[in-house]
């Protein structure tokens, strides 16, 4: 989770702690979303993984976990794009043949953490996704959308009735058996 992997980053580093700092920050430096680790680790691997070279059928209903499309929509999480950026999550669906993936340049997705959670907030996190992410999902049915973060899945799933998938998910349903 973006957000539990910043605040091991950034957050724990600053604060007054019983752990001492040069454990946090050896613990930081050997923290890492699951796609990092894939991306850092791809070439290094003796025991490739094989992928299947086809998603789900064209027109067949919105894709699922069980049959990803081979385009795919990345929605990065705000603590990722601010901290160390998407790259490696969308290089590690590019892995993946025929994968055809969009990075969009959507902003937040209006949760912000618990902000979207809260009753009174609900209407201006929905106007905040309303502005780039929501449309950009309804516009792109046929495409997988991938979201490493679990609050902006809730929104995109909220929003939009649209259930968005962590990369993992979508590497883990392309592995051949």
């Amino acid at each position: 989770e973006p957000s539990c992997l910043s605040a091991i980053k950034d957050d724990w580093l600053s604060l007054k702690a019983s752990t001492p700092l040069d454990i946090r920050r050896r613990l930081a430096a050997k923290s890492f979303l699951a796609e990092d680790f894939i991306d850092r680790h791809w070439d290094d691997h003796p025991n490739r993984p094989t992928f299947s070279t086809t998603a789900r059928e064209p027109g067949r209903p919105r894709p699922s976990p069980e049959s990803p499309s081979d385009t795919m929509i990345l929605h990065a999480h705000c603590h990722q794009k601010a901290l160390w950026g998407d790259q490696t999550s969308a290089r590690a669906l590019r892995r993946l043949p025929g994968a055809a993936v969009g990075v969009l340049d959507s902003g937040c997705c209006g949760m912000a953490g618990s902000f979207g959670y809260a009753e009174h907030r609900y209407d201006l996190s929905m106007k905040i996704g309303n502005l780039t992410l929501f449309p950009a999902v309804r516009e792109a049915p046929d495409a997988t959308i991938c979201a490493p973060g679990t609050s902006c899945r809730h929104q995109i799933k909220d929003a939009t009735g649209v259930r968005a998938l962590h990369p993992i998910e979508v590497l883990a349903a392309r592995l051949s058996s």
